[in-house]
Parts: structure tokens; C-alpha cells; sequence
């Protein structure tokens, strides 16, 4: 008999839940960068355990939304843990630790109390512990086991793999009896399109980190394989302003390039082939406000303002 199910993995924005995520799958099907709310949208990472698949389903960090887009990003994290059959709050520990009063705190807080109202199996992730003395993680542990929302709690250092074995295996005995939903040597459920506009959209985010502003995002527009067995992929980067397209260009278009060689040097990796990679920025200040863009992403587009 095979098992298989869904885990979904929610947290306060940048707790490391797609670094635990690409961990637990052991191989990267998220993209990571130190800004706050990178992921957009439900990405499922597909793991083998045994008899059992589990499909992660990595999910945008929950905070209380201002724009339509942000509205349209926590409503998919919520979906994902209604749908999942269990569920792992992750949790940055060092953050808690060192300001009980942070925002990642206070965003922490409202997912408890949503929490308190699913009956889901859930697991509380202590992540980033690196450094961290028990003394320290203790009363931290204990303040959590007093809201009676977890069956466990795990310590973890998801950037150096430390931990993720337990993680796993609770996850492994909570999944139901069924049969497989995807082929056993599937790692993700997102097309190669899609992956390569998040791989382009995680090292603009990295290289313009602290330049450039959240609203900008990334559509693959054409993919052409070619009969060397190579790939040619068009990108455009759309942004809402003149000022943040300089920017992404960079003097004598010295970023853009940057930007995309490294994006190319991924992609090769991860498809095994050659990548012809060519980017374009384009201007629209209402990009964010476009169903079609939400529809790109996966996400449902919020009709209210």
C-alpha cells in the first residue's frame, strides 16, 4: 500500500520556508532571496519517502495585506493549508527571540489564531537556530506548546540541512493511504517557463536587492527549442516606473547583463542543456493590477480594491 498527500509549509514572510522547502524535496524547485514576500504563489516541491509521496506545497508568507496583490498572495497561503492534510508553521527563531515585538512576531500571532480553527496534523518549525543556545530556544518552545495547536516541534537550520530528517518523517507518517499523483521522477508541478521567469525574477532580487522596489515581476514570452538541443527563451521584466527600469538596465545595460548570466548559468543546470537567454524591461505602472499577470502567477485575482 502507497501513501501520498499534501503538507503545506506557511509562515510570517521570510521565516525560510522555501529554503526548508527546497531542503525537504532535496532539490530547488522555490526561489530564495533575503527580500521579504518572494514567493507569490503556491509552489508544489515533490518528495520521495519510501512507500509515500509527499508533495510540499511552499506558500507565500502571511502578513497583513495593503495591496491586491498581497491580498491575492495570503489567500493562497491559507487555500494551501485548508487543502493540505498537514501542515508546518515555520518559524524564524532567532528573529522571535531577539524582538518578541517584530512584525514576524506579530504576523506569527494571527497565524496562530487562523490555525486554532483548522483540524489539520501541524507541526511548529523552529527555523534559523544557528548560533542559538537551548537555553534560549526553551522558554520559546514552551510558549508555543501552551497554545495546543501542535502535535510536535522540530529545531532547524533549513540553510545548513540541520533537522529536515525529523521534519520529513513526521510528514511521512501523516500522509493517507492512496496511490501517487505524480511520476517518481517529478520534483515540481510548475512548468519550465515558469520556473525560468522565478529563476530571472530571484537574481534581480538578489543583484538589486536593496534598489529595487517589490513591484516587478518576470514573464517567459516565448520558448523555442531548437534542434541542437538547446533553448532559446525570451524574458521580459515589467516594472511600474522609468526610474526602476533604469535600474534593472544599469549603466550601458552592465546589470541587465549581469543579471542574466547568472539567470542563464542556473537554467543550464537545472534543464541540463544550453540556454539562450534574452532579456527585456518594459514599463507598466498598473502591471499589479492586471488579472492576466495574477492568472501567470497562479494566483486568484482579488475583485475588490
Amino acid at each position: 500500500m502507497t501513501h501520498c498527500g499534501y503538507c503545506a509549509i506557511i509562515g510570517a514572510p521570510n521565516a525560510g520556508k522555501s529554503t526548508l522547502t527546497n531542503a525537504l524535496v532535496g532539490s530547488k524547485v522555490v526561489i530564495v532571496t533575503p527580500k521579504v514576500q518572494t514567493t507569490r504563489m503556491n509552489v508544489k516541491g515533490i518528495a520521495i519517502a519510501g512507500d509515500a509521496q509527499i508533495v510540499f506545497v511552499d506558500t507565500p508568507g502571511i502578513f497583513k495585506p495593503r495591496r491586491r496583490l498581497d491580498r491575492a498572495m495570503v489567500g493562497a497561503a491559507w487555500a494551501g493549508a485548508e487543502d493540505a492534510d498537514a501542515i508546518l508553521l515555520v518559524v524564524d527563531a532567532a528573529d522571535l527571540t531577539a524582538n518578541a515585538r517584530s512584525h514576524a512576531a506579530s504576523d506569527t500571532h494571527a497565524i496562530l489564531q487562523g490555525l486554532k480553527s483548522h483540524k489539520k496534523k501541524i507541526a511548529l518549525v523552529l527555523n534559523k537556530i544557528d548560533g542559538m543556545k537551548r537555553t534560549d530556544l526553551l522558554p520559546l518552545v514552551e510558549q508555543f506548546h501552551a497554545e495546543g495547536v501542535f502535535e510536535d516541534v522540530f529545531l532547524v537550520s533549513a540553510l545548513k540541512g540541520e533537522g529536515i530528517e525529523d521534519v520529513a518523517a513526521w510528514v511521512k507518517a501523516r500522509m493517507p493511504e492512496g496511490p501517487w499523483l505524480y511520476p517518481e521522477d517529478q520534483f515540481t508541478d510548475i512548468s519550465s517557463r515558469l520556473l525560468a521567469s522565478e529563476i530571472t525574477r530571484e537574481k534581480i532580487y538578489l543583484r538589486l536587492h536593496d534598489e529595487l522596489p517589490y513591484s516587478s515581476t518576470v514573464e517567459t514570452e516565448n520558448w523555442e527549442d531548437r534542434p541542437d538541443g538547446s533553448v532559446k527563451i525570451n524574458q521580459v521584466i515589467t516594472v511600474q516606473r522609468d526610474g526602476q527600469k533604469a535600474i534593472v538596465l544599469g549603466k550601458g545595460g552592465a546589470t541587465i547583463k549581469l543579471i542574466g548570466e547568472m539567470a542563464r548559468a542556473e537554467l543550464e543546470t537545472l534543464f541540463g542543456r544550453r540556454v539562450h537567454l534574452f532579456l527585456f524591461v518594459k514599463v507598466r505602472e498598473d502591471w499589479a493590477e492586471n488579472p492576466e499577470h495574477y492568472e501567470q502567477m497562479g494566483l486568484e485575482f482579488p475583485r475588490d480594491k
